[in-house]
């Protein structure tokens, strides 16, 4: 029955139809370049985590552009997420009553927005996360917990390195060790070994094939500065909206956790083992600034775990209230999720549908011979709908540090050494550098003819 509720929520929506996301885009074209055995961070300059990547190269290998693929591996991945957390949960009895109402609110309110429909670096880091938490919870005796400790941190490393922020849940690793472990010390270390182990392992491998200086750059200096970990997302005025509305039902459950008296101490250790879990949910959420895409995402085991206090019976008369609430909470999700088949719900509602904001293909570019390689001198990501992008200049802020320095002798030299061995067949010239470009390197970009009827489009001479 959970099951089936789901994918009534979902299956309509997805049977219609959702736009691709910016996020979505952006791992296409990484996918695009990994299955080409190009080298992220080495040979496609973008920010993406490299197990996102590696991720997108991996389906991509499946067929051209995986569309299909990435629906399915995030409806996958969410239900991986549900269904574990609340077998946690039930095995560690750290609830008086065991059952599926901790998987049900999961992917109930994991419904409310087509953005955790999408595929994302944080869908994917963050399953690592919920696989981490059974290894999280030792026993007291130190010889046990030496491989557990040692996973958990293994599997916090491999989170980061599909969405960087991520790394702050080393923080309630630590709290746990604090809290469970007999040698806090020892077992600390070796959760935080654990962390460095696929770094450690990554790191190696990008410095045999000469992207470590990429990556260190790209990823790890990066990674955590608030506009990076933020892009691709909604806007403001879609996001945060939503945030709220989750972190009104989680103060409620909050409320009522409070007031309701445990027996057992693992419970009520575990209870502060997710009180930790929601604020180093916040500190991802604050440094994504909650337009990171999927930030909902990371704020639901903490609301799955505190509604079971929710929608526990209350006594007296008022025992049909959390069945009220939670057919209040369904109805809202409902509404909230088919606000844009509705006429003018959404106006009424003030909260616009997430597919206003996905990339839209520009009908000026119809023109261009599709599937062709195309550099994008400019923000706009939309011509990358229908080409695939030229090789290594996959994200604008990163090529900006090359393009917007032309007066700088070692910036001209990496531009014509990127695109000197495999120019792109096309090149839309949003900031009318191509005519200062084809002066300082004549024998890569004065080659180039602008294309009839499109204002900024340049195409390579046969």
């Amino acid at each position: 029955m959970l099951l089936a509720l789901v994918l009534a929520l979902r299956l309509p929506l997805l049977w219609l139809g959702v736009p691709v996301s910016a996020a979505e885009l952006r791992l296409l074209l990484l996918g695009e370049g990994v299955a080409g055995r190009a080298w992220p961070y080495r040979d496609l300059y973008d920010g993406t985590a490299p197990l996102a990547a590696a991720a997108a190269g991996l389906l991509e290998l499946a067929w051209s552009r995986p569309l299909l693929l990435y629906r399915a591996a995030a409806l996958g991945l969410l239900l991986v997420q549900a269904l574990r957390f609340n077998a946690v949960l039930n095995r560690a009895d750290v609830h008086p009553e065991r059952g599926y109402l901790a998987g049900l609110t999961y992917l109930v309110v994991a419904s409310l927005t087509s953005d955790l429909d999408t595929l994302s670096p944080l869908l994917i880091g963050h399953t690592f996360i919920i696989f981490a938490l059974s290894a999280l919870l030792p026993t007291s005796r130190e010889g046990y917990d030496n491989r557990r400790l040692f996973r958990a941190g293994f599997l916090v490393g491999l989170a980061a390195l599909c969405y960087l922020p991520l790394a702050f849940f080393v923080g309630l690793g630590l709290f746990a060790v604090l809290i469970f472990a007999a040698n806090s010390f020892r077992s600390s270390l070796l959760l935080v070994c654990g962390f460095l182990s696929p770094y450690a392992l990554v790191a190696t491998v990008f410095l045999y094939v000469g992207a470590l200086p990429g990556f260190s750059a790209m990823h790890l200096e990066r990674g955590l500065r608030p506009a990076v970990a933020a892009a691709d997302g909604l806007p403001p005025a879609v996001a945060w909206p939503l945030l709220v509305g989750v972190a009104v039902l989680l103060l409620l459950a909050l409320l009522r956790a409070g007031s309701t008296a445990l027996g057992l101490v693992l419970q009520s250790k575990f209870r502060q083992l997710m009180l930790v879990w929601l604020l180093v949910a916040l500190a991802v959420l604050a440094v994504g600034r909650g337009l990171a895409p999927g930030s909902v995402l990371v704020l639901l085991p903490p609301l799955s775990y505190f509604g079971l206090y929710l929608w526990q019976q209350l006594p007296g008369r008022a025992g049909w209230l959390p069945e009220l609430l939670f057919v209040l909470v369904l109805g809202l999700v409902v509404v909230l999720r088919y606000r844009e088949l509705v006429p003018g719900l959404a106006t009424l509602l003030r909260l616009p549908p997430e597919s206003t904001f996905a990339p839209q293909p520009n009908p000026a570019y119809r023109q261009l011979a599709p599937g062709q390689p195309v550099l994008v001198l400019g923000p706009d990501r939309r011509a990358y709908l229908a080409h695939p992008a030229a090789r290594p200049y996959l994200d604008w802020p990163l090529a900006e540090t090359d393009f917007s320095h032309l007066n700088e002798y070692a910036a001209v030299v990496h531009i014509g050494r990127s695109l000197g061995q495999r120019p792109p067949v096309y090149i839309l010239d949003q900031n009318k550098l191509l005519p200062r470009l084809r002066y300082l390197l004549p024998q890569v970009f004065g080659a180039y003819e602008p294309v009839p009827g499109v204002a900024g489009a340049y195409q390579l001479r046969k």
